[in-house]
């Protein structure tokens, strides 16, 4: 344990930054103080209110291996005991909580929801991730479906060395699937080829799955409900705050505070000091007010790029070049508030007003910059004003910031978005009732350009002792939230072990099943 007169400097009131300020209150005597430069709880993960009507940015499913993650949620939102507005509507009956609160009046209260993705794509739906299935060579037709089949055959015995992320994807699926269902929608979201993408991002994305694995996983599943031999399948359900990811966020901050910790709004850090060896201070603007922070450890969540380029001269140039140059991706949503969907619910699953039951759709569609659309009554019923006579849909754009969709003004984005939800039949235009436009800055850290020299970074941030970079943009790696967790998680108990292993913190996310995998002997949520 370490004495009372320690501090802890914490840049960023994301998952991150939250856990790491909890854990070390819980297991260390340290004191965190927490900067974040915006006024908003969560980072990314926050959730975003317009006219009742609320939005998940990004769309994040609470959804772990990690027990010590779980733990975590469970106690800061208990799992609802009784059903939720839609499943009462609909007489849906799910394994919830003996005891706990009531989603109808209690607020703190965490949900079981279904997990619904699938792949928009020649206007029809088919599964996410892709599977050989009748219903995916149905949509497909004959052709395309000879084409994927003989296509991926030749994937399995013919490999491409893994060296950009378009070989790693036909490897596992075959050209023609590939170019069907992977490379448009890479493009849209990484802004460049797949094929000039490192393989990193599939390894962490993608990892185990395949189609052999989901083609014999359908093929035995109904010969394996008694056996104990172990099953891997995509999860079914997952869990969810009742009025977004942000509730969760904003609950651990005011954990944080009630137990003694410090959070600093709208105080984002510029300046960086140090010798090379040791992070002397960081001086912040604080409303417009440079203010000074020094302590004993520090916890950088903010990005790599930032974070470097704060410290001035002091890293070696090469290091300061590659970080400097790190590609991002920049994120839009659209909020629009509809009166109706066009698109048709089609599946076995009952939903209110029978929307279709997909909680995001990926876009596949070429004639659009569309990338995904989230419909958030399926996330939560309580996301949505007007539940049961509306829709309330996320439509998903990356970008760059300073370009043009970036550049755009917020009217003309929101017209040019309408117009091509309709394009693709998914709406039609008269139906918007309301509209909002969001954006958000590095909300993807990207895997090509300077990031081939990435190690280089890190190695030079490891080499800092009392830095710990945790986080998205702390390791500069496409994290989930759990992982993000867990980074904060694993430098706090370094820390209190009197350890300075670096290597643990970044060891995170890097295991190779698929990150949305579940076996029979773990638990689904």
């Amino acid at each position: 344990m370490e004495n009372n007169s320690k501090k802890a400097l914490i840049i960023g009131a994301g998952p991150a930054g939250l856990t790491a300020a909890y854990e070390l209150l819980k297991n260390t005597d340290i004191k965190p103080i927490v900067i974040e430069e915006s006024d908003v709880i969560g980072g990314i993960s926050r959730t975003a209110e317009h006219n009742g009507n609320r939005i998940d940015i990004g769309g994040h499913r609470f959804f772990s291996k990690n027990d010590e993650v779980n733990a975590l949620w469970q106690e800061l939102m208990p799992l609802q005991a009784k059903p939720s507005k839609d499943d009462i509507i609909l007489g849906n009956e799910k394994p919830i909580a003996k005891e706990g609160p009531d989603p109808e009046t209690d607020e703190i209260v965490m949900l079981l929801r279904n997990r619904v993705s699938r792949i928009y794509f020649l206007k029809k739906f088919f599964k996410y991730p892709i599977s050989m299935s009748g219903e995916t060579f149905k949509n497909m037709g004959f052709k395309n479906t000879m084409r994927a089949g003989f296509g991926y055959l030749w994937s399995c015995v013919h490999k491409l060395p893994e060296d950009n992320l378009e070989n790693f994807y036909i490897n596992r699926f075959g050209r023609p699937l590939y170019e069907m269902f992977f490379e448009d929608y890479t493009t849209k979201l990484w802004g460049v080829s797949p094929k000039n993408l490192s393989a990193d991002w599939g390894a962490q994305r993608v990892k185990g799955l395949s189609l052999w694995k989901a083609l014999i996983s359908a093929v035995t599943k109904p010969f394996k409900k008694n056996s104990a031999k172990v099953e891997t399948s995509l999860i079914e359900q997952y869990f969810y705050p009742k009025k977004g990811p942000g509730q969760l966020w904003e609950a651990l901050a005011a954990k944080v505070t009630e137990m003694g910790g410090e959070i600093i709004m709208n105080c984002g850090a510029k300046k960086i000091e140090t010798d090379g060896k040791n992070i002397l201070s960081v001086t912040a603007d604080h409303n417009g007010t440079e203010e000074k922070f020094e302590a004993d450890y520090y916890f950088s969540s903010m990005p790599v790029k930032d974070l470097i380029c704060g410290m001035g001269d002091v890293p070696p140039e090469s290091v300061r070049e590659t970080a400097s140059a790190l590609p991002y991706r920049d994120f839009i949503t659209v909020g629009l508030l509809v009166n109706k969907l066009n698109i048709q619910n089609e599946t076995k699953i009952k939903t209110v007003g029978n929307v279709v039951p997909d909680c995001w759709i990926y876009i596949q569609e070429r004639e659009v910059k569309l990338g995904r659309l989230q419909i958030f009554n399926n996330w939560s019923p309580y996301m949505v004003k007007d539940f049961e006579n509306t829709v309330w849909v996320g439509l998903e754009y990356f970008c760059t910031e300073g370009d043009e969709m970036w550049n755009m003004p917020d009217d003309e984005f929101i017209k040019f978005a309408t117009a091509e939800l309709a394009q693709i039949g998914v709406i039609s235009e008269e139906n918007v009732l309301d509209s909002v436009r969001i954006k958000i800055k590095k909300a993807y850290p990207a895997y090509f350009g300077s990031y081939e020299n990435f190690d280089e970074v890190k190695n030079y941030l490891s080499g800092i002792d009392n830095l710990w970079c945790i986080g998205r943009n702390g390791q500069h790696r496409y994290n989930n939230m759990d992982h993000s967790m867990l980074t904060a998680i694993e430098a706090v108990r370094a820390i209190a072990d009197g350890s300075n292993d670096k290597d643990v913190v970044w060891a995170v996310n890097t295991e190779k099943e698929y990150h949305e995998q579940k076996t029979s002997e773990e638990k689904t949520a």
